[in-house]
């Protein structure tokens, strides 16, 4: 395997599967799965998940919400989704660790670093919720945050698109894929990768990024042998 330590973002709406709304079991399950294969061949995973398909704290804001308490009940929403993904894999037989950067003591442990890194070395999965424990921040954030804490190789962004691209490949046919870039040519170009903060401290921090399509049965082995599928961020 190319890479020892992995952090994998996903968002929440990848969840959904074919939904509209909430969790997919069958998506779960093969998420689960893909992690699983690559966990068996002694890749330490960590994983941090998005809460979009439950609640968007930026789209309670906009319709009048207090920021900080939608913030917050994005925070959850993340914590919900992570008890789902615990779940799915425990399920598939991976022993696991869910911590949140908000208490909630009694459904998951509180972020403590040592202890993550602890887990991870044991070859359990380990599951960030909670972002990172703080309103105006986003799960891309938390996952550039938590992957520098616990001295990860790589960001792994799985999306529902292979890559990224000049503009949106679902709306137009005539996108351009790229397939490696520079962070310097993601800011040059406006490509929309990961939030601002998220992408400077993942720049400063000198992390790579790979965008790919997780949906696709496999990818995740391709990418953590080295297979050069999605699109890699580096300096």
């Amino acid at each position: 395997m190319k890479y020892k330590r992995i952090l994998l973002k996903l968002s929440g709406e990848a969840l959904m599967g074919d939904r509209q709304y909430g969790i997919d079991p069958k998506r779960l399950a093969e998420y689960a799965q893909d992690i699983k294969t690559i966990s068996d061949k002694g890749v330490e995973v960590a994983i941090v998940i998005g809460g979009g398909n439950i609640f968007r704290g930026v789209s309670g804001a906009s319709n009048g919400m207090d920021r900080v308490q939608a913030d917050h009940m994005g925070m959850l929403a993340t914590v919900i989704n992570g008890l789902a993904l615990q779940s799915a894999l425990e399920d598939a037989g991976l022993k696991t660790r869910l911590q949140t950067a908000i208490k909630i003591d009694e459904v998951a442990e509180p972020f403590i670093r040592r202890k993550a890194m602890s887990h991870l070395n044991k070859g359990r999965v380990v599951i960030f919720g909670g972002g990172t424990g703080n309103p105006y921040f986003t799960t891309d954030s938390a996952a550039v945050l938590r992957a520098i804490e616990i001295e990860a190789n790589v960001i792994l962004k799985g999306t529902r698109v292979d890559g990224i691209y000049n503009v949106d490949p679902e709306k137009d046919s005539k996108a351009i894929k790229f397939n490696n870039l520079s962070f310097e040519e993601v800011l040059s170009k406006g490509l929309k990768v990961m939030d601002t903060t998220a992408f400077t401290l993942s720049q400063e921090n000198e992390l790579p990024i790979i965008v790919f399509d997780m949906n696709k049965k496999g990818n995740l082995l391709k990418v953590v042998s080295g297979e050069k599928i999605g699109t890699e961020v580096n300096i």
